[in-house]
């Protein structure tokens, strides 16, 4: 047997943290095999999306479904990475939360989902770990001074669902300190409080060829969804938890369709399911 699509090892390039992950050459031929440009390819099980990733290139529709926010964000990321794809404008999603009420009920249903979404608004991945192996971050962000080759410093990320104090503020600098990281993020879906923006504040000032960063940043889910991000030193010069698939050299504009989470769960204390 000739086999000219070889699996995928642990240093490809397309490698973006699927154990299960498929070449997308391989997922090329498929769609090319059973379909035409124009047609309708659906992946209802998409992961990290290397089907929709095929489907984009050859120019044909798509419909992918996943069970959690973590697939989905790895997936907006992808198309963002190798396809310069934009949510909003070059396709959907649908099943995430698009406002503060809809951020709410998600918080309320499923905390870790929430932390998944929310990570995913700042373009960060959950932590491998979880909280409690990782000592109170939730996710992290890796940015670049010097280009490639230079070291990558660390943004630490906590998110919480509920009420907080000064007390998460002080934990946050912690972290920052024994991670000897540039800046720490915390994001919140309540309005942070007097004591909790003046203990931010007293941590100072990252200094970055960009200007001066706030060491300790508080955002507001609400701000997120404003188009508020991280003061940090730009994309162009950073990288992010979420490795960078290659860049594809050609970007349709169609009209595409990403539903979010509405299929039941597939293990135990999985999302739940939900209907809009």
């Amino acid at each position: 047997m000739i086999v000219d699509i070889s699996p995928l090892n642990n240093v490809d390039a397309e490698r973006l943290g699927y154990p299960t992950q498929k070449p997308v050459a391989l997922l090329e031929r498929i769609i090319s095999a059973s379909s035409n440009e124009g047609d309708i390819v659906l992946d209802p099980f998409c992961g990290c999306g290397t089907t929709i990733d095929a489907a984009q290139r050859l120019k044909r529709e798509w419909i992918g479904i996943d069970i959690t926010h973590l697939a989905v964000g790895l997936i907006k990321h992808r198309l963002l990475g190798s396809l310069g794809a934009k949510p909003g404008i070059d396709y959907k999603v649908i099943g995430e939360p698009t406002d503060l009420e809809g951020a709410k009920q998600l918080a309320q249903e499923d905390r870790h989902q929430f932390e998944h979404w929310a990570l995913g608004l700042v373009g960060a991945r959950a932590s491998a770990h979880g909280k409690g192996a990782d000592k109170g971050i939730d996710g992290v962000l890796l940015f670049q001074e010097g280009g490639v080759g230079s070291p990558h410093l660390r943004v630490p990320i906590s998110v919480k669902s509920g009420q907080v104090h000064s007390n998460v503020v002080s934990e946050l600098r912690g972290v920052v300190e024994r991670e000897k990281a540039a800046l720490g993020v915390l994001i919140v879906l309540e309005e942070p409080t007097g004591p909790m923006k003046r203990e931010a504040a007293s941590a100072g000032f990252y200094e970055s060829p960009w200007g001066k960063h706030p060491k300790l940043q508080i955002l507001t889910i609400e701000e997120l969804l404003g188009g508020k991000g991280i003061d940090m030193p730009p994309i162009r010069a950073g990288g992010t938890t979420f490795k960078q698939a290659p860049r594809a050299e050609v970007l349709r504009e169609p009209e595409l369709t990403l539903p979010g989470i509405d299929v039941p769960p597939t293990e135990p204390g999985g999302p739940k399911r939900r209907r809009k």
